[in-house]
């Protein structure tokens, strides 16, 4: 497994060796320890599993607000998704720097996100399913949105037109939301 840090404070892109032979192939796409020596210092409780029928979904940009704030492991089982985690850590030198990364079967990548960002992915194939741990309990009340398409953020989705539920398209900017991390 090789874990890759990026350009925003910790986040990183889990790159898992994978075994190929006649029969298939075998990955281990989460280890706690190897985490740990990482510095990642999360104690999972949920696995999540999701499905996206058509192309150019795209769901997001999701949070909880503290203290229901969730670090997540993300990664995309079948299909293919850009995957964004946007820095809300008002006192992060990344505030409100985001990361754009392709999750695919294919590649096997996983991204680990931790508590203070904004999530969202974008599904680049029909038929994607997405699964991801979370290291808190959802709770609705303390759920929040931010505009996938916030000037002040920026994010190249590299979609023009991508259907959204209403919840999403008409999500707030981040200049009118109050955030607590």
């Amino acid at each position: 497994m090789k874990i890759v840090p990026v350009h925003i404070d910790g986040v990183l892109i889990i790159e898992p060796e994978v075994f190929e032979d006649d029969r298939g192939w075998f990955v281990e796409p989460y280890n706690k320890k190897k985490l740990k020596e990482a510095g990642v210092h999360v104690d999972f409780i949920q696995d999540n599993h999701s499905y996206t029928k058509q192309k150019g979904t795209l769901r997001g940009l999701h949070f909880q607000h503290h203290p229901y704030a969730q670090a997540k492991l993300v990664g995309c089982i079948k299909g293919a998704v850009l995957d964004v985690a946007v820095d809300l850590r008002k006192n992060s030198p990344t505030y409100k720097k985001w990361i754009a990364v392709e999750l695919s079967e294919k590649n096997k990548r996983r991204l680990f996100i931790p508590r203070g960002f904004a999530h969202g992915f974008l599904s680049l194939t029909d038929h994607t399913e997405f699964y991801y741990k979370v290291d808190n309990e959802y709770n609705k009340d303390a759920e929040g949105f931010l505009r996938f398409d916030d000037p002040e953020i920026g994010i190249d989705w590299g979609y023009p037109n991508p259907i959204l539920i209403e919840r999403d398209a008409n999500a707030p900017l981040l200049k009118d939301l109050d955030i607590n991390f």
